[in-house]
């Protein structure tokens, strides 16, 4: 009997449908299933984990720090939210009783070759097993994965064991000296910081320190308008005022065209998809995270659409059956004539990138079909576009720079335009080009101004990062891995450390990295990272042994540790004041329209939420909120009656709104809009309706309480 271990369960009945030839049979033991089959005169039991369904844990409970006595242990007993695993492991402890071989055939990945071992050595009571190895879930690569499948990987299983065991010690003692250290000053806060997350939120805090201490300095530009075309200055930016209106004052509205300079170049598709590329391009065109493209990438995975997509690869080997995945795509009424294009041109060649990954292809679709609509079809057709584009021809353009004699002063305008689009045409709207036309010019011809003019314009602080350009960021820096850079900068927003999309990191986050700069500097130290995911490769490669870097992480560790415990108080007493900080900040609404003071949100005796001046008891001035609803500070204050207006988020969407109950900002709120009714017209939907403001009841003058600030 034999065993084969799946990942998840949708990838289960794959591989028993592929083995089987189509004729499996489906058994279940409670809510998980698993099939059984025949193949080669064996007989074969497929079963499906659920992810990791083992954890670390502490081998001693307690919520002290240092701890590195850990085992592994079911995830239902490690975690409350991992308790759905429990029913799968004792399917699977009780299949393995009667095996005695034992596949992984989990995702190709160092994940899934921890995984995979986890289930074989102790739910199988074995350290032997073989490997299965493929980069898509169709039926052609399942069975030549099960065909030509050898020993379990052993070092990739112990480099990811390595990396849970370093990630564990660094996570959870980190995370508890930093809590041991606001509570001892008063604050019981979950706060957290990790190997991998400190780095990341230096390079951020890094970036937010410059916008905060940017000071925008003047320069100035000087213009001509010809042909209705805006020539600059070659000067280009100046610093000086006077050197701009010098400039002016030598320039001319008659003129010549000095020169004409016009170059023809090829522009080569973009390389086919790693992990990474795509979650930059989903967030620029359709604004997806990092995390949910991989949610929506993993899902089209699993229905066979596309290869595996947690990968660095930006090359498409020719095993991959170009000409079979053509014939797929050919089928799809949305590629059919792309196909058909690049069969006449008999382009079965793809341009690729210089990013490679010895598990895995690039980013590609199988050429099997079906049906998807919302994040997933977008995503799908991406990839799909993408894919066909890098066998097509290089676009064609062509730029011009024409350059204007006005007196003494040079004036140049540059234009560019598309000669033959070659693979913009399969890369289709995805395409973010702007062609720009200059009229027609001649050398030597005279040409007239109708506008010189000066502007002046300020520099601007550095650009924000997004949550798509530090996950790239971090791999270029190698820090994380494909897989968790994006969880990692969501753990940092969960942590009140980073804020909107446009990422700003927090008062509080700032305190936190400032603290470990001046008290623990090397859980910042991107060097240390980058080091032992340098050690993890090695130990893949067989030139390190699990035990050696882990005690070298340990003796990191420790001496971090005894540094944070002598600076405990310091540590306590920083991050509790921006704690406090961040929570006044997030309760004040705006300013008081009486009497100039702060209006937060508090809590009455009767647990309804309302606003309060700060000022009070001087200032007694009070508004209703909304229950059950959050509320947000907005910069905006009503132009009725100066009270603040607000964002008040619902479970769909939001609505802003002024504080002040019955005010004139809200006369037309729950009117129906007057529409007219005709047989085939279409009525336009009753926006929803606010939810009700809750008065705060006045308190009793002899009891009146001074609410908290």
């Amino acid at each position: 009997m034999q065993l084969i271990v799946c990942e998840k369960p949708k990838v289960a009945e794959k591989v028993a449908r592929a083995l089987g030839n189509g004729k499996y049979e489906r058994k279940s033991k409670g809510q998980a299933s698993y099939y059984e089959l025949e193949r080669g005169g064996k007989e074969i039991t497929v079963v499906a984990a659920v992810g990791h369904i083992y954890g670390l844990r502490q081998k001693v409970s307690g919520g002290g720090y240092p701890v590195f006595d850990i085992e592994w242990a079911p995830a239902y007993e490690v975690s409350e939210g991992s308790a759905f695993t429990k029913q799968y492991l004792k399917l699977i402890e009780s299949l393995a009783k009667g095996c005695k071989e034992f596949v992984n055939s989990c995702d190709y990945d160092l994940e899934g070759s921890l995984i995979g071992y986890n289930v074989i050595r102790f739910a199988g009571k074995s350290e032997k097993g073989m490997r299965m190895k493929f980069s898509a879930l169709t039926d052609d690569d399942l069975i030549e994965a099960y065909e030509t499948m050898g020993e379990l990987d052993y070092n990739n299983a112990l480099a990811a064991e390595t990396r849970h065991i370093l990630d564990w010690y660094y996570g959870i003692n980190l995370s508890r000296a930093l809590m041991h250290a606001v509570r001892a000053a008063g604050i019981y806060r979950v706060l957290s910081i990790g190997r991998v997350q400190g780095p990341a939120l230096s390079i951020l805090a890094k970036r937010e320190r410059e916008i905060l201490a940017f000071k925008p300095e003047p320069y100035w530009q000087l213009y001509a308008l010809v042909k209705s075309t805006r020539f600059l200055n070659t000067r280009g930016s100046m610093k000086d005022k006077a050197e701009a209106e010098k400039a002016l004052a030598e320039s001319s509205r008659k003129g010549l065209v000095e020169k004409i300079d016009r170059k023809a170049f090829k522009q080569a598709p973009n390389p086919p998809f790693d992990l990474t590329s795509l979650q930059v391009e989903a967030y620029r065109l359709f604004g997806f995270s990092p995390t949910l493209t991989l949610q929506l990438a993993q899902s089209l995975y699993e229905d066979s659409l596309i290869s595996y997509p947690r990968t660095s690869s930006q090359k498409l080997p020719k095993k991959l059956n170009f000409p079979k995945i053509f014939g797929g795509l050919e089928r799809n009424s949305s590629y059919s004539a792309l196909v058909a294009k690049l069969r006449s041109q008999n382009r079965f060649t793809p341009l690729e990138g210089a990013k490679s990954d010895p598990a895995h292809p690039a980013i590609h679709p199988t050429g099997l079909s079906g049906k998807l609509d919302g994040g997933a079809g977008k995503l799908y057709d991406l990839i799909c576009r993408r894919f066909l584009s890098c066998f097509a021809e290089f676009a064609e353009r062509e730029s011009v720079k024409v350059t204007l004699k006005l007196g003494n002063e040079n004036y140049l305008a540059g234009g560019i335009r598309t000669v033959s689009p070659g693979w913009f045409e399969f890369y289709g709207s995805y395409v973010k080009l702007e062609d720009k036309e200059l009229p027609s010019f001649k050398e030597g011809e005279p040409v007239e101004a109708s506008e010189l003019e000066v502007e002046e314009k300020e520099t601007k602080p550095p650009n924000r990062y997004t949550p798509a350009s530090i996950v790239q960021t971090l791999e270029t820096k190698d820090l994380g891995t494909k897989a968790t850079r994006s969880v990692i900068i969501e753990t940092l927003f969960k942590r009140g450390y980073l804020a909107d999309t446009k990422i700003k990191v927090t008062d509080f986050g700032l305190s936190v990295n400032d603290t470990l700069t001046q008290y623990a500097p090397q859980i910042l130290d991107e060097e240390l990272t980058r080091n032992f995911e340098n050690e993890m490769e090695d130990i893949q490669e067989g030139k390190k042994g699990e035990g050696e870097v882990v005690e070298e992480g340990r003796e990191v560790l420790v001496k971090i540790l005894e540094e944070m415990k002598g600076n405990e108080g310091n540590i306590g007493k920083g991050l509790v004041s921006a704690l406090r900080g961040m929570e006044h900040k997030d309760r004040v609404l705006g300013k008081c329209p009486k009497c100039g003071g702060d209006l937060v949100k508090l809590k009455s005796r009767f647990g309804k939420f309302f606003v309060g001046c700060s000022d009070y008891p001087k200032c007694t001035n009070t508004y209703p909120l909304p229950q059950n609803y959050p509320v947000k500070a907005t910069p905006k204050v009503c132009p009725f009656c100066n009270a603040p207006v607000v964002w008040v988020s619902m479970k769909k969407r939001g609505f802003e709104m002024c504080i002040t109950p019955g005010c004139e900002s809200k006369k037309d709120w729950g009117k129906k809009e007057e529409t007219e009714q005709k047989p085939e017209a279409k009525t336009t939907p009753k926006p929803a309706t606010p939810p009700k403001e809750t008065k705060p009841k006045k308190p009793r003058k002899a009891k009146a309480k001074k609410p908290a600030a």
